[in-house]
């Protein structure tokens, strides 16, 4: 009977986790919709994680985030422990990182970056490289861990890419957030970015690096499992799109307001996509 009431709150913690991806992004939700059933719960897993922790160095300004935050890093690694935790997220979590055997440094750099996000305003090169890597590459490889399931060979044939592509992704959210991280946050993640001249040049110069990111990030989607490609592909796709529209809006607009993608183009563009896959064009 308590094995039973266990599998029950699982399966609470792993919904908990869900609904958490669905209603911080559409997109992630999108793209997890389409990876095979079978590794859908572990990513939602994974994202739930990392969006809680997140959101409290990024949103909890009414409260003693930092105090939070601490709390939050003791409850990681107590659920990571003992197997368990009466937070369902991180219950969901710790129970992903044990059946996929994920290195628990993933987890440290995670939460080291978030942590910079409480003291640190302005990043350098080394910060910005350092910072990217716990909160954006790691996630990466953490889902890559799923996506192999115990094949190392392939985990590492497909890490540089897998990071390639989570630091992709987080320089297109640097770039779309630019107004808010710097208006409302007081940050500024681009190394030695004076905001008072980014101006198209500087929005260039950023693009292209981002654009090498892809690059490698797209041949590594070419050689996952089958069970994953097509999730993979799709945000892929989403953050290829969202760059094409931000490298298209001038600089001063993107001081303005944040640049979006409308739900209707999200899907427009996921259906094009799939009909893409499906015609072997991938």
């Amino acid at each position: 009977m308590m094995e039973t009431t266990k599998n029950l709150y699982d399966e609470v913690s792993i919904r908990t986790s869900k609904i958490t991806t669905n209603l911080y992004s559409t997109s992630f939700s999108l793209g997890i919709r389409f990876l095979h059933p079978s590794i859908r719960k572990p990513i939602y897993s994974i994202y739930g994680f990392v969006r809680l922790g997140d959101e409290i160095v990024d949103t909890f300004f009414n409260y003693n985030n930092s105090k939070l935050f601490q709390r939050f890093c003791g409850d990681v690694y107590d659920a990571l422990d003992n197997r368990i935790s009466i937070n369902p997220i991180l219950n969901s979590f710790q129970a992903v990182v044990h059946q996929y055997n994920i290195d628990r440094k993933l987890v440290d750099q995670f939460l080291h970056s978030m942590q910079m996000d409480l003291y640190k305003q302005k990043y350098d090169q080394e910060d910005y490289k350092e910072y990217i890597l716990g909160s954006a590459e790691v996630v990466g490889l953490m889902c890559l861990y799923v996506f192999c399931n115990g094949n190392q060979e392939l985990y590492n044939n497909l890490k540089d890419q897998a990071m390639a592509l989570g630091s992709a992704y987080q320089k297109i959210n640097f770039l779309r957030d630019l107004k808010n991280d710097f208006q409302v946050l007081g940050r500024t993640y681009f190394p030695s970015l004076d905001m008072q001249h980014f101006d198209d040049n500087v929005k260039k110069a950023i693009i292209e690096d981002i654009e090498k990111d892809f690059r490698k990030g797209y041949e590594g989607i070419k050689r996952l499992p089958q069970l994953a490609r097509f999730g993979v592909y799709l945000s892929y796709i989403y953050y290829y799109n969202l760059l094409r529209k931000i490298k298209k809006t001038p600089s001063s607009i993107i001081l303005q307001k944040r640049v979006r993608i409308s739900n209707k183009h999200k899907y427009a563009v996921f259906v094009s996509s799939a009909l893409r896959y499906k015609l072997n064009l991938l």
